[in-house]
C-alpha cells in the first residue's frame, strides 16, 4: 500500500502496528485467532490470523480478533481499540483508516475467590 507520500507499506507491517495498538488497550488479554481466509491459504499476505488488513487507494480497513477480560465492558474495550488503532495507524502511515472492526472471539473469566481458597 502506498500512502500520501508515495511510500509503500506492506500490509503485514500495518497488521503488526494494529496488533501493537490493540494490545496496549486496557482490558485486552491477547489477540485471538480469526478464521483462515482463502487468500491466506493460498499464501497471499494481508495480515496475521488475528488481524486482517485490506487496502485500496490509500484507504485502510482492518478486522481484529481479540480476547478480552470479563472485568471490563466489551463495548468500552471495542471502542477504545477502534480509537487507538485508528489514531496509531493514521499517525504512522499518513493514510486514512476507514474501518476498524473488532471481533471479540474470547473472554477470559476471572477465577472465583472460593476456587482459590480450596
Amino acid at each position: 500500500m502506498a500512502n500520501n507520500s508515495g511510500l509503500a507499506i506492506n500490509n503485514e507491517v500495518i497488521a503488526r502496528m494494529a496488533e501493537m495498538a490493540t494490545l496496549e488497550t486496557e482490558g485486552v488479554v491477547a489477540m485471538a485467532n480469526g478464521p483462515v481466509s482463502v487468500a491466506k491459504i493460498l499464501g497471499k499476505k494481508g495480515g496475521t490470523r488475528s488481524v486482517t488488513v485490506s487496502t485500496d487507494q490509500g484507504i485502510i480497513d482492518i478486522e481484529l480478533f481479540v480476547k478480552v477480560s470479563d472485568k471490563f465492558k466489551v463495548c468500552d474495550i471495542a471502542e477504545k481499540i477502534q480509537a487507538g488503532v485508528k489514531e496509531k495507524l493514521q499517525g504512522m502511515t499518513g493514510s486514512a483508516v476507514t474501518r476498524v472492526n473488532v471481533v471479540v472471539a474470547d473472554v477470559e473469566l476471572a477465577e472465583d475467590a472460593t476456587d482459590v481458597e480450596e
